[in-house]
This record gives C-alpha cells, sequence and structure tokens, in this order.
C-alpha cells in the first residue's frame, strides 16, 4: 500500500498546481464562471487519472467529473474515487479552503486517502491501520467530549427551505456548541477533525468523491463515524455524522 499511497501522493500534487495555475483566470463575477471551473475540474482530474490509471491500469476510477458510466463502477473491486477540486466556490471566489481529493476503495471501504491543499501545500495521507499524517507528522484527534466545548463545521445545500431539517440542525447545534463553521470543502473538514483543530463534523449534501478519503484519515486518527441517523455509515449514500470521540 505505500507504494500505491506513493501514487496517489504524486496524483494529488499534480492536480494541485493545476488548479492554483488556472486558478487565475476565473473571475466570480463573470456570468458563467462555471464553465472556467469545469475546466480546472477536467484539467486537473485527467492528470490525476492518467497519473493513476498508468500505475494501475486495472483499477475502476471514480471522480466528479467522470461519466455516468465510469461512476457506475462496482467499488467491490479496488476502485479510485476522486475529487479533482473540493471547494468549488472557495476556488472561484479565490477563498484559499480547496483541495484534491484521492481514496483507493476496495469492498466498499477506503484503503488509501490522499488530501493535498495546495495553497498551504499540506500533504495529509492515511492507510488504513497504518495512521492518518499530515506532512508526515501523525495526527490524532481532540479529546473533547463536551459539545459546549466543541468547534463543529457543517456542509448542507446553500438552496434550503428555511424550516428545514437542516437548518433546525444548524440552529440547535448553534445553541449547544461552543461554535459552528461552514468552510466549503468537505475533504479539509475530515482532515481537520482528524488533526484536531475540529471537533465535529456533519454533511448531508455530499458525494462519495467528496469524503472516501476524508473520513479515512478521521478514523485513522482515532474518531468516530456514522449516519446522520445514528446508524452505519454507507459510502455510497455519505450522510454522516463524524466526531473527535464517540462521547461527543
Amino acid at each position: 500500500m505505500l507504494e500505491i499511497r506513493k501514487t496517489c501522493e504524486q496524483a494529488a500534487r499534480l492536480g494541485g498546481q493545476i488548479l492554483l495555475d488556472m486558478q487565475q483566470s476565473i473571475n466570480p463575477r463573470e456570468k458563467a464562471p462555471r464553465d472556467l471551473v469545469t475546466e480546472a475540474d477536467l484539467a486537473s482530474q485527467n492528470a490525476i487519472h492518467d497519473c493513476l490509471t498508468k500505475a494501475y491500469p486495472d483499477f475502476h476510477f471514480i471522480g466528479e467529473e467522470a461519466t455516468e458510466q465510469e461512476n457506475s463502477a462496482n467499488c467491490s473491486d479496488f476502485c479510485w474515487v476522486v475529487d479533482p477540486l473540493d471547494g468549488t466556490t472557495n476556488y472561484v471566489h479565490g477563498l484559499d479552503n480547496y483541495c484534491v481529493s484521492i481514496a483507493l476503495v476496495h469492498q466498499h471501504r477506503s484503503v488509501v486517502g490522499v488530501i493535498y491543499d495546495p495553497v498551504r501545500q499540506d500533504l495529509f495521507t492515511s492507510i488504513r491501520g497504518e495512521g492518518a499524517f499530515r506532512n508526515e507528522k501523525r495526527l490524532e484527534t481532540s479529546q473533547v467530549t463536551k459539545l459546549d466545548a466543541a468547534l463543529i463545521a457543517a456542509s448542507f445545500s446553500a438552496r434550503v427551505a428555511k424550516d428545514s431539517a437542516e437548518i433546525k440542525r444548524f440552529v440547535s447545534a448553534l445553541g449547544h456548541c461552543q461554535a459552528l463553521r461552514r468552510m466549503g470543502s468537505a475533504a479539509l473538514n475530515l482532515c481537520y477533525v482528524a488533526a484536531g483543530s475540529l471537533d465535529g463534523y456533519w454533511a448531508t449534501s455530499v458525494k462519495k468523491w467528496d469524503v472516501a478519503a476524508g473520513l479515512l484519515m478521521v478514523e485513522e486518527a482515532g474518531g468516530t463515524t456514522t449516519a446522520i441517523d445514528g446508524g452505519p455509515f454507507d459510502l455510497e449514500d455519505p450522510k454522516f455524522i463524524t466526531t473527535s470521540t464517540p462521547d461527543l
């Protein structure tokens, strides 16, 4: 798995550099900036795809910008799950909170994860059973067990009704935790839980490529993840709560 992780690192750095290079050409006030973001997404994903499939041609590939047929691959086999740009809105507006996320999934569980923040040059890595690291320094979740002492992050759709369950959950959390953040990158939120900077995170509007690598980071750093309703987590339906400790 070490050689696989190194290949993931190489691919993530390639994709990250492309994002940095192309960000200069994006104007968030243009009529259709999504077109430019799609170009960045695709360029990053193509570089990542070429790097990974050249080294491991027999592995399936699932990515945010892949075709529907490609994304229907069975992750019971070895399967790359890739987000070439997590934090799209931040990226468009020049906010430095976006990343590349790459996971290798086998039997519907992530076994290798790499997340690269090209702005800060932070490289988060994990192999199942071997811990989680940022720039080769081992990560551990915080030991916070009380919600009123916890810094929490959330991801949900920007277009939700004011009486929706999401808004009610958000308001309830505001009244009980120390503080709440909505930072725009699911993968980096998970890295920050693994690093102990965040104490918890919930998400209901993400895809598996947003979280496949990051959830492995949290698990390997000592955190806990369940489905949003408290049941077992399912990568194919990634609505979840992850916390630094089981008691939080």
